[in-house]
């Protein structure tokens, strides 16, 4: 019988101690848990708008932790932004191209919105959550049948020419990025007080603060899925969806009327066309509209 329990025992210690020997060989890259879940561990470095962005110190490392964290875990959210990032990232980050714009800045869209057309409760509105003011001043059209900050083409021009403004004040992409969140002259404030300049040692307000941060978690996110337990490849995507552009230089009395006539109807017109808020078109001033229709 002893002999029988020092074997035992033995096998038993060198069952601990491979096992031991996976784990450790196993978390050179992530973290598993009893319940199934992996945790990646946070990078040292990452690129982020062509910028190299070092992971050196505790407090970097900790807030980008927790961004990482809300997102994985947030799955309903982040599942939908990686379908939806399929239908919308191919136009956005043609406009990016077009406009010499660093591609990350798409991942900023991503946390303003979801990619989704929403309203604030200070009334923003559409992917890039543009404030009427600002949407004017950037040369987007607001009337009581038009708002082009739903326009996802217009509202991503709109975003580059602010960014190019931002960093044009800045020197630095990810100075401008921040600055989308709390404005040019509210960041600006916090540097002439701190007298620095980098934003990763600025002390900034609690938003502000998260913002890059947030932009870094869904870029680790969104390159490498699945590292965070999500997988692509085995959603249903949604697709970009194959429209028709139809010229409109003349005022449309009924769009519901417009849509039938033209084989569609009105749900599908304000679906593909979110940034036609009224069920009229007004124009006046010469100007042309592209209103997209399903391309059969």
């Amino acid at each position: 019988m002893r002999v029988l329990f020092t074997i035992s025992l033995l096998l038993f210690i060198v069952s601990c101690t491979q096992k031991s020997e996976d784990l450790a060989e196993k978390d050179q890259d992530v973290v598993e848990k009893i319940d199934g879940h992996s945790y990646p561990k946070i990078p040292t470095q990452m690129m982020l708008f062509g910028n190299s962005i070092e992971i050196d110190n505790f407090d970097i490392k900790e807030r980008l932790d927790k961004e990482v964290i809300v997102n994985t875990y947030y799955h309903s959210s982040t599942v939908q932004i990686l379908k939806r990032a399929n239908r919308y990232f191919p136009l956005i980050e043609k406009v990016l191209a077009e406009e010499g714009m660093p591609d990350d800045m798409k991942y900023l869209c991503v946390i303003e919105s979801a990619l989704r057309q929403v309203t604030s409760p200070t009334g923003a509105k559409g992917f890039w959550q543009f404030m009427s003011a600002t949407a004017k001043d950037y040369g987007m059209r607001i009337t009581s049948d038009v708002d082009e900050r739903l326009d996802v083409e217009k509202s991503t021009r709109a975003a580059c020419d602010y960014m190019k403004d931002a960093n044009r004040k800045f020197d630095d992409w990810i100075m401008a990025a921040a600055s989308y969140n709390c404005g040019v002259r509210g960041l600006n404030l916090y540097v002439q007080s701190q007298g620095i300049d980098n934003f990763f040692e600025l002390h900034l307000n609690h938003e502000t603060s998260r913002y890059v941060f947030r932009i870094m978690a869904l870029k680790l996110l969104m390159e490498s899925p699945e590292d965070y337990g999500f997988f692509p490849l085995k959603m249903e995507l949604y697709e970009p969806v194959e429209v028709k552009q139809i010229e409109v230089n003349t005022s449309i009395s009924s769009l519901s009327d417009w849509a039938l006539e033209n084989g569609s109807n009105l749900h599908m017109v304000k679906v593909l066309n979110p940034w036609l808020i009224g069920n009229s078109l007004t124009i006046s001033d010469g100007r042309t509209y592209s209103i997209a229709l399903l391309k059969k």
